[in-house]
């Protein structure tokens, strides 16, 4: 009779963990995109910190993010306890967050004057090669703005991935949200360590003086780090920016009441069209979604940039 309890509960923890990664599969799909935006912010955050303190300036980000995360996964797990239904509300305010992002990132891009963006590299560049200016006030400054910017992304991920798992068990509930919470912290900052040094490690390939097939290759190689780095920041920037209004504008959309059965018709009529139908509406939830996050993005962007009267007044 106990061993058949026993393997009862074995197979049901079992069963449990089998759910939990799954769930932890999807809902790591569905945090995708603000990884792709927190691995790019999180690179750029690191530079102008001089190579031998990179690796330092990523490791206090990443215990930082840690911190972050003791405190909103239990947060989050109140929440799903006790007031289930503020989960789509906040979903929704992440959605629209992640537009504002997106948004704001392509007036930046189209909008701001290309000298002042120079502008301010080249301060950067001059402050990390000025001996008198406090390198290590400079490196604080970075820390915490990272770590700042990283609890915006994690309360994002933490609240996309309970959104996801919101009518599991309560435990099923705890075991993704932390699992997701460790996951992504590590892998975040594993991969943003990596790409901070990769031009280091292609320029110690190009120093090589090996005349040697070996040698030659090293050097090769190490001139294709040095062109792939920036390549890869730049990539990781636009998937991210792509990837916050179509997660955000699917999000925002999912909780208007009446959106599912307007794009559910949508898809139909989109799958009438002869011959590409069937394409056509494995693209369109991607467009609907997109143009969404854009618009929801824009109105937000103007609301907040609506002058406060109370403010005015004061003034």
């Amino acid at each position: 009779m106990a061993a058949g309890s026993l393997l009862t509960l074995l197979d049901d923890i079992a069963t449990m963990l089998d759910d939990v990664a799954l769930m932890t599969k999807v809902a790591a799909k569905k945090t995708a995109s603000v990884l792709g935006d927190d691995l790019a912010l999180n690179a750029e955050q690191v530079s102008g910190v001089k190579a031998a303190r990179e690796l330092p300036v990523v490791w206090a980000v990443a215990k930082g993010s840690f911190k972050n995360k003791l405190v909103l996964v239990p947060v989050a797990l109140i929440i799903s306890a006790l007031i289930p239904w503020l989960i789509m509300p906040l979903l929704m305010i992440g959605g629209a967050y992640l537009c504002l992002e997106g948004f704001e990132k392509l007036v930046h891009k189209f909008f701001n004057h290309h000298a002042e963006e120079q502008a301010e590299k080249q301060k950067i560049a001059k402050a990390v090669m000025d001996p008198n200016i406090d390198l290590v006030a400079l490196e604080k400054q970075k820390i915490k703005g990272a770590i700042r910017t990283d609890f915006v992304l994690s309360a994002e991920i933490i609240v996309i991935t309970l959104g996801t798992v919101k009518d599991a068990a309560f435990s099923s509930q705890v075991m993704v949200v932390s699992a997701i919470a460790i996951v992504v912290t590590i892998g975040v900052y594993g991969l943003v360590a990596g790409i901070v040094k990769l031009d280091d490690g292609g320029l110690a390939l190009i120093k090589s003086t090996s005349k040697s097939s070996w040698g030659n290759f090293k050097r090769w190689f190490g001139h294709g780090l040095l062109w792939f780095a920036p390549v890869l920041m730049k990539t990781l920037t636009i998937v991210g920016t792509a990837a916050m209004f179509l997660v955000g504008g699917s999000i925002v959309l999912h909780g208007i009441p009446y959106a599912h059965p307007i794009l559910h018709h949508v898809d139909e009529v989109v799958l009438a069209v002869p011959m590409i139908g069937n394409a056509l509406s494995a693209i369109t939830p991607l467009f609907i979604n997109a143009f969404a996050g854009i618009i929801i993005g824009a109105i937000v962007l103007a609301i907040i940039s609506i002058p406060n009267p109370f403010n005015s007044k004061k003034a």
